[in-house]
């Protein structure tokens, strides 16, 4: 495997492309006993159009997490027991990008391994056992509809989006999720779990050369059909709809306002568009800013307040989100001091303050296992190594972050949601 070392945060990945196509990336952690495996599938709850083998496809909103669910499923074994009896602890999640099933364990760390590309790689659809996943998805869609926070953000997505997959739940509708079948799940495993889709990260102290080796046994006779995916929409960068309400159970109102930003290219001008984008953020009404404190002292927010640059594959949003008695009051603020920042911009010494801090949570959270596997796949899919994170954040000035402002922060791009709480019948 080809060893990569990174002076600058003192660490060494080995990667490497094995024959079935599979890209493996191991992060060595030489005397720690816990172990931690990520196996990862360039395929998210957006990924609903493709073309495999000349043939065009359009599946269902939520098929994704659906699958997720009923890889599992294996016809001579229980997944979750077997891991259990190794010591280890599986678990997996869908995002709007991509689609993770990983394991810890103090133990038996090369035998889970092979547990989880086997029944990753092993689709077993019976029609029971699909039917009966849509009564468990559907509890899952129920309890996400009773989440005001969960509804804030899908009713500003839905808004704000006319095209965008985004628009739709990652769990889908319960229309949608009726119409998944075996035939579904099993074409679209076929689409997006072949080996060169994929990705196998690995953290701890493992041989990486036998991480490499495992992994071709196992996938070496996986087919790769040929498969392109919609993965660009054409969006209009204004929104139609400025503000959209509902009413739910709420103590009081929440609001989550979005400014919508061009998608972001893949590579390194990507991640610097993304830091400069959390930058911009944290100085126009991040905690340590001038808004923030102006905005708590004046009783518009409280703790729950906060924001951030949000992106997933083909779309990108300023965001933030709070609980305020007068969201536009808020709203209005935002607005009035992004133009103040525009023409005064960020004094050079707030700036290096948060870019230092910025850089110093990313450094920080390298010694963190979970977030390290996961950083490390969901940058993959981006074209860039995420250890080179310090060297984009040496190139961002001042003025990125004036311009981002100028550019962003406009009326004609903005939206806000908000849930007001239910009125007395």
């Amino acid at each position: 495997m080809e060893k990569q070392y990174y002076p600058q945060v003192g660490e060494t990945l080995y990667k490497t492309k094995l024959p079935c196509g599979l890209q493996v990336a191991v992060l060595p952690r030489p005397g720690f006993t816990k172990k931690l495996c990520y196996f990862v599938t360039d395929f998210g709850a957006i990924h609903t159009e493709f073309t495999m083998d000349g043939k065009a496809y359009s599946v269902p909103a939520g098929v994704a997490h659906y699958l997720e669910h009923k890889l599992f499923d294996m016809p001579d074994r229980d997944v979750v027991e077997a891991f259990s009896a190794m010591g280890a602890v599986p678990n997996a999640f869908t995002g709007y990008d991509m689609t993770a099933y990983y394991f810890s364990c103090t133990e038996h760390f090369y035998e889970n391994l092979r547990l989880l590309l086997e029944f990753v790689t092993t689709p077993y659809f019976t029609e029971e056992s699909v039917a009966k996943e849509q009564g468990i998805i559907g509890q899952e869609i129920g309890m996400n509809e009773d989440s005001p926070e969960n509804r804030l953000f899908e009713l500003l997505a839905g808004t704000m989006y006319e095209k965008h997959p985004i628009r739709t739940p990652i769990l889908g509708t319960r229309d949608s999720i009726a119409r998944i079948t075996p035939q579904v799940l099993t074409d679209c495993h076929r689409a997006f779990y072949r080996p060169e889709n994929m990705l196998l990260c690995v953290v701890g102290d493992v041989e990486a050369d036998k991480v490499a080796e495992i992994a071709e046994e196992m996938l070496k006779n996986i087919p790769s059909p040929q498969v392109t995916a919609v993965r660009r929409w054409d969006e209009e960068p204004a929104v139609s709809t400025r503000e959209v309400a509902m009413q739910m159970e709420v103590a009081m109102p929440m609001f989550h306002l979005g400014f919508k930003c061009a998608p972001l290219p893949d590579g390194e001008e990507g991640v610097r568009r993304e830091i400069i984008g959390d930058l911009a953020a944290e100085a126009l009404f991040g905690e340590s800013s001038a808004l923030y404190l102006q905005l708590y002292e004046q009783g518009l927010i409280d703790a729950s307040f906060g924001g951030g640059f949000e992106m997933v594959e083909g779309m990108a949003m300023l965001t933030c989100t709070g609980d305020s008695e007068d969201p536009h009051a808020v709203r209005d603020a935002i607005l009035e001091q992004a133009k103040h920042l525009t023409e005064t911009g960020v004094t050079e010494a707030d700036f290096l303050r948060m870019k230092r801090s910025a850089l110093g949570r990313r450094i920080r959270n390298m010694d963190s296992f979970d977030s390290m596997c996961f950083r490390i796949c969901a940058y993959h899919f981006s074209q860039f190594d995420y250890y080179r994170i310090p060297d984009i954040y040496g190139q961002i000035t001042c003025e990125d972050i004036r311009q981002f402002l100028k550019t962003v922060i406009n009326p004609d791009n903005m939206c806000m949601a908000v849930i007001h709480p239910k009125e007395d019948a």
